[in-house]
């Protein structure tokens, strides 16, 4: 699907994307692809700079972005507690390619959230300085918990039990991130939206960001209940809309846990066809953050499932078509650059 760039001068930060390789030899030896998900990360065992960048420069006026952990890169030896301080250093590499000047203006991976298991105990402090003594890019971390007692709604990510938000080690690690000024993604599923709004609560002082608009589900044992449980979803919004310390990424829903009509459709759908499917709920999550608590995102390349790179920031220039320039640039710049606290 190719289309005639929307705004082509709209200056963006990308505040959500993911950078890996998957040598040939592990593919080699995975079973066949069942769930969405793989049949989606299958198809691109290699998006390192090179193919990010051929995106970046698709014809959208992206001026930076943020990448979140994803497993890439870790340590291969030395404490199991420090090997996500390898993404990190891994990223910051990228990023200081970038900022050389180059490849070009885009200053990729200007922003790094890492990883640190937050229930480890005092050592979590330890790791943490060891991500910031890589780099002041080092934003914050994401730790995610995203579970369903449905195997089938993530698949492949079903790796841990429910209930990781509520555990005291959980909540002790994460108040730590208070004193290092970081920030915290999280990454879970609809139904699970109170337990993030029970933790984050008590800590004003640790920006938050909720990733993927809160994954509405519509596979597996939700398949069809997607619109069902659209009001339980907003409520939950809404209560967390309450918290200023919190904001939320608009995007993610090209992934298979939302099983939308337009997730591996032949022919891919138009951009006119994605904004609608996803309007509700960026919409929605708008209204009750506000335009300075919002930003778009790609999620790329997970987001593959529906849409290239191009057609997916047309989407949400289809959404936001109505929005004030003021608007504009806080959701597809300015909340991302606050939030990160960039240098851009």
């Amino acid at each position: 699907m190719t289309e005639a760039i929307l705004e082509p001068d709209l200056p963006i930060i990308d505040p959500h994307h993911h950078l890996w390789l998957r040598p040939a030899a592990m593919m080699a030896n995975l079973p066949p692809p069942t769930h969405g998900f793989d049949k989606v990360t299958r198809r691109v065992p290699r998006y390192l700079l090179d193919e990010f960048l051929a995106d970046l420069n698709s014809g959208h006026n992206i001026r930076a972005t943020v990448f979140v952990q994803c497993g890439a890169m870790y340590r291969a030896s030395g404490p199991d507690a420090f090997k996500p301080v390898g993404e990190t250093e891994f990223v910051n590499g990228v990023a200081a390619e970038c900022a050389s000047g180059v490849r070009g203006d885009i200053r990729a991976c200007a922003g790094i959230v890492g990883h640190v298991d937050l229930t480890l105990g005092p050592v979590v402090d330890e790791v943490l300085e060891a991500h910031q003594r890589v780099t002041d890019r080092f934003k914050g971390i994401r730790h995610s918990a995203s579970y369903d007692a449905d195997p089938n709604v993530l698949g492949p990510l079903a790796r841990i039990g429910g209930g990781l938000y509520e555990q005291a080690a959980f909540r002790e690690g994460y108040a730590r991130l208070a004193k290092h000024g970081l920030s915290f993604d999280s990454w879970l599923l609809e139904p699970q939206l109170p337990e993030l709004y029970d933790l984050v609560k008590r800590h004003e002082d640790i920006p938050v960001i909720l990733d993927h608009v809160g994954t509405p589900l519509g596979l597996a044992s939700y398949e069809g209940r997607r619109e069902e449980r659209f009001p339980i979803w907003l409520a939950n919004i809404n209560k967390l809309a309450e918290l200023p310390h919190v904001n939320v990424k608009l995007g993610g829903l090209a992934m298979a846990f939302c099983n939308f009509p337009s997730f591996l459709s032949d022919p891919p759908a138009p951009s006119t066809q994605l904004a609608a499917e996803w309007r509700p709920y960026i919409e929605a999550c708008i209204e009750a953050f506000g335009v300075d608590r919002c930003m778009f995102e790609s999620n790329f390349p997970v987001d593959l499932g529906a849409c290239t790179y191009p057609v997916l920031w047309n989407a949400f220039k289809v959404i936001a078509k109505g929005y004030s320039a003021a608007e504009k640039t806080a959701l597809f710049s300015g909340t991302a650059k606050r939030v990160y606290r960039l240098d851009i």
